[in-house]
């Protein structure tokens, strides 16, 4: 080991995997399916996302109300949290998954 001092980083992390071990939560690496799997559902939000996002440049282009722009808006704001909760969901299971085995 070094003698260099350890950054606030280093120092957080640390603390955090003693408050883990103490927990009794054990990290367990996962394998490359699970890293692949992770991968694709990554990908397929940002796909979902970019679609959504081209969608909706094209249709706010032709509105010329303030207030259905306003209403599309929120639309495609919601769109892209429920796209993102999707990802984080599948992400969770494929890591539970991962501590199961």
């Amino acid at each position: 080991m070094s003698d260099a001092p350890k950054s606030a980083l280093e120092l957080a992390l640390e603390r955090l995997k003693k408050q883990d071990a103490d927990a009794g939560i054990e990290q367990t690496p996962l394998s490359d399916e699970q890293r692949a799997a992770i991968g694709e559902a990554r990908s397929r939000c940002e796909a979902r996302v970019a679609e959504r996002r081209i969608m909706h440049q094209s249709q706010a282009a032709a509105v010329l109300d303030p207030q259905d722009l306003d209403r599309r808006q929120e639309a495609f704001r919601r769109d892209i949290a429920q796209f993102e909760s999707d990802r984080d969901a599948k992400i969770r299971a494929i890591r539970d998954r991962a501590s199961v085995s």
